[in-house]
C-alpha cells in the first residue's frame, strides 16, 4: 500500500452537504491508513459542519494534513483553532520573473526585482520549501541579534520553483554599484567589512548554527587521498588545529549578496548562517573574488559581474580594513591561510562533480593540487 494519499477538497461543505462529503472522502480513503492530504486547492467555503467532518478523518488518520488553501478558507481553520491542532498550509501564489531584473545570487538561488518595492529569491532546488522555512529562521535569528537582514515575508511558486518574496525598496548589489561606477570598489569593500565584524563579533550557543570546521575537515580528509601522504596529513592536522569559536559567519559573503537600500547596507542569503572561527569565512570570500577563477579568470565577471582587477582589488581591501594593517607580510599570510581552505574545497567538489569538459577539470584539480602542495609545507596554523 502507498504511504501517502493526497484526496481533494472542492466547491462548498456546509451542513447541507457535509454528510455526503463524509461519506465520499471516507469510500476514497478506504482503509489507508499511512500520511494522507486534503488537497483544498478547489474548496471555496468549509462551514462548522465541515470542518467537523475534517476533525473526524484526522481521528481516523492522525497524520491528515491540509494543502493549498486560499486565503479564505485557510482563515476559517485558522480563526476555528484548526491550524494548531493539525498541519494547514495556504496556497501559493504565482510570480512570474519574466524580464526581471538579476540583482543578486547565491550558492542556492537567485535575486529578481519584480518591482521597485519586491525582490524574489527564486531557490534552484525544485523541493525547496524546507530551504526557505530554514532562511527565514536564521535571517530572523539574525536580524534579532543585530546583522542587518532582510527578511522573506511570503512564500510564491515561480514556474515549477519556490521563492522568497522580500521588500526591498530601490535596493541595488553592491555588485550592480561596483559595475556602474568602478571608483567604488574600495569604498565598498570597507563598508562590507563594517558587516562583516557585525556578524563575526556575534557569538552563538553550542550547536546553535551547522559547524564550519567540521564541514572543511571533510574537505581535508577527501584531499588527503589526492595529495603526498606528507601534505595530506598536514593538510588534515591544520584544518583540525583551527580553534573551535562560537563567531557567527555569514557563508557565502559577497558582492552579489550585500544590498544598498536607501543608504543602509544590508544582507541576504542568509540560508548558509554557520559558526566558527572567521578564517572559515575568509576562505569562502577569498574563493569568491579569486578562487574560483583561478583557472579561468573570465569566471570572476560571469558571476560578480565585474572586472577580475576590482574583485581582487575588493579581497585586498576587504584584508586591509578588517585587519587594520598594511602589512604584506601579515595579509599575505591570511590570505594563504584562506587560500588553502579554500582550494581543499574546490579539489574535492571538482573530484566529485561531473563535469562535461574533461580537460578544465582536469586543469583545475591539478592547479588545486599544485597551490595546496606549495602552500601547505610553509604553512604553520590555519587560524589569526
Amino acid at each position: 500500500m502507498s504511504e501517502s494519499l493526497t484526496v481533494k477538497l472542492s466547491g462548498r461543505i456546509s451542513s447541507s452537504n457535509a454528510p455526503q462529503v463524509e461519506e465520499e472522502l471516507k469510500k476514497e480513503i478506504g482503509a489507508f491508513d499511512g500520511d494522507l492530504t486534503l488537497d483544498a486547492a478547489e474548496l471555496e467555503y468549509i462551514s462548522s459542519a465541515g470542518l467537523r467532518v475534517v476533525l473526524r478523518i484526522k481521528k481516523d488518520n492522525p497524520s491528515t494534513k491540509v494543502i493549498n488553501c486560499s486565503p479564505e478558507v485557510y482563515d476559517i481553520f485558522d480563526m476555528t483553532g484548526f491550524t494548531e491542532m493539525m498541519d494547514i498550509t495556504k496556497a501559493f501564489r504565482k510570480l512570474s520573473i519574466d524580464g526581471c531584473e538579476v540583482i543578486g545570487e547565491g550558492a542556492n538561488g537567485k535575486v529578481y526585482r519584480i518591482d521597485e518595492d519586491t525582490v524574489v529569491k527564486v531557490y534552484k532546488n525544485h523541493d525547496a520549501l524546507d530551504e526557505i522555512k530554514n532562511e527565514r529562521e536564521l535571517a530572523r535569528k539574525a536580524f534579532v541579534m543585530g546583522v542587518p537582514t532582510a527578511i522573506p515575508y511570503d512564500v510564491v511558486h515561480v514556474g515549477d520553483l519556490y521563492g522568497s518574496v522580500f521588500e526591498l525598496l530601490n535596493a541595488k548589489s553592491f555588485a550592480k554599484l561596483i559595475a556602474a561606477d568602478p571608483s567604488m570598489t574600495k569604498d565598498l569593500a570597507k563598508q562590507s567589512v563594517d558587516i562583516l565584524h557585525t556578524i563575526h563579533s556575534t557569538h552563538l550557543k553550542p550547536g546553535e548554527l551547522p559547524d564550519k570546521k567540521a564541514e572543511a575537515v571533510v574537505w581535508a580528509e577527501f584531499c588527503r587521498d589526492y595529495l603526498p601522504e606528507d601534505v595530506g596529513e598536514k593538510l588534515v592536522r591544520l584544518v583540525k588545529d583551527v580553534p573551535d569559536t562560537l563567531n557567527m559567519l555569514h557563508g557565502d559573503y559577497h558582492i552579489k549578496n550585500i544590498m544598498r537600500q536607501n543608504g543602509e547596507n544590508l544582507l541576504i542569503d542568509m540560508d548558509t548562517l554557520a559558526m566558527g572561527h572567521p578564517v572559515f569565512e575568509f576562505s569562502a570570500i577569498f574563493a569568491a573574488y579569486v578562487g574560483f577563477s583561478c583557472i579561468d579568470p573570465a569566471n570572476v565577471e560571469k558571476f560578480l559581474g565585474i572586472p577580475r582587477e576590482n574583485a581582487k582589488l575588493f579581497w585586498r581591501t576587504t584584508l586591509r580594513a578588517y585587519f587594520e594593517t598594511d602589512d604584506e607580510n601579515a595579509l599575505q599570510s591570511i590570505e594563504n591561510m584562506s587560500a588553502i581552505i579554500c582550494y581543499a574545497r574546490i579539489l574535492r567538489r571538482t573530484i566529485r562533480k561531473a563535469k562535461e569538459d574533461e580537460d578544465y577539470k582536469a586543469r583545475l584539480v591539478e592547479f588545486c593540487k599544485n597551490t595546496l602542495c606549495d602552500l601547505v609545507p610553509k604553512t604553520d596554523k590555519l587560524f589569526f
